[in-house]
């Protein structure tokens, strides 16, 4: 839709998007810290992880913006006042579960990295912040939007999986849990308000039947673009799924590893089976 944002359209139920696992830093970033330092808080590879999906008629989303510049994963009220020169001037969240990750450095606009390394040396101008927002944030929601949209229209039903990566164990700014040993898998679906909990359970048995260490809503519950777009009164259904980088690349060197194979054909063997799921059946 944009230069910043790819949709490819498919003919199936299932929705993808990856909107963490962007590589394109923007000029007008102009960030302080080390771009290797950066780039750790990219859901690295993830974009390879599922390359195979468009063939198999799900729909594709991805960012190519960092998620460091912008994350589209968070609400435009999401906003870090204290990286601003000036006041915002448009809504503001208040929740103090909503603003759990702004305190953290991790609103709409990062502060920190999830090691607590600053990003900027300066700061932000309020129409620096909005002119992210419309040339990042609301093309990748339309995409999202329209692709849900027309899965729902076309097959009576939606089923969108929310792709993520995560470290292999949080960091000090990450999360509210510093140095917890995630599993392989985090299904999230904010404690079974963004699916049904039945479609969650066929998604964790899955993976677990293929051998992995499988959380559910610990300790990544799902956030902005589950919440957003789902529905599953109305037979949208959202989850956001996390898969651990140790399984497929080197978190330092960023390299993928000969098991990134191995894993993606277990992605491919859940895709296939969410393909044949009709959730109006669960």
């Amino acid at each position: 839709m944009t230069s910043l944002v790819r949709y490819l359209p498919g003919a199936s139920p299932l929705v993808l998007d990856s909107p963490h696992s962007g590589t394109h830093y923007p000029a007008d970033f102009l960030y302080a810290c080390d771009l290797s330092v950066l780039r750790h808080a990219e859901d690295t590879h993830v974009e390879k992880l599922y390359d195979f999906a468009p063939a198999l008629g799900a729909h594709w989303i991805e960012a190519y913006f960092p998620r460091s510049y912008l994350d589209a994963n968070r609400n435009t009220t999401e906003i870090d006042v204290s990286l601003l020169d000036a006041p915002w001037p448009d809504a503001i969240a208040t929740d103090p579960k909503v603003l759990s990750k702004v305190r953290l450095g991790k609103g709409l606009i990062w502060r920190t990295t999830d090691e607590g390394v600053p990003i900027y040396g300066r700061k932000l101008a309020v129409a620096e912040v909005q002119a992210r927002i419309k040339q990042c944030w609301e093309p990748y929601h339309a995409a999202v939007a329209q692709a849900i949209d027309a899965a729902y229209l076309q097959h009576g039903y939606s089923l969108h999986i929310n792709c993520h990566s995560m470290p292999a164990f949080a960091s000090s700014h990450a999360t509210d849990f510093p140095g917890e040993e995630h599993a392989d898998f985090v299904v999230g679906d904010r404690d079974g308000s963004t699916a049904n909990p039945a479609l969650s359970r066929l998604v964790c048995q899955h993976l677990e039947g293929l051998g992995y260490r499988v959380a559910y809503n610990h300790p990544y519950k799902g956030v902005e673009l589950v919440r957003r777009y789902s529905k599953p009164t109305e037979q949208r259904q959202s989850i956001q799924l996390e898969i651990n980088r140790k399984l497929y690349m080197n978190e330092e060197t960023l390299a993928m590893t000969p098991n990134f194979k191995s894993l993606q054909a277990s992605l491919r063997s859940l895709i296939e089976l969410l393909l044949k799921t009709d959730t109006r059946r669960l």
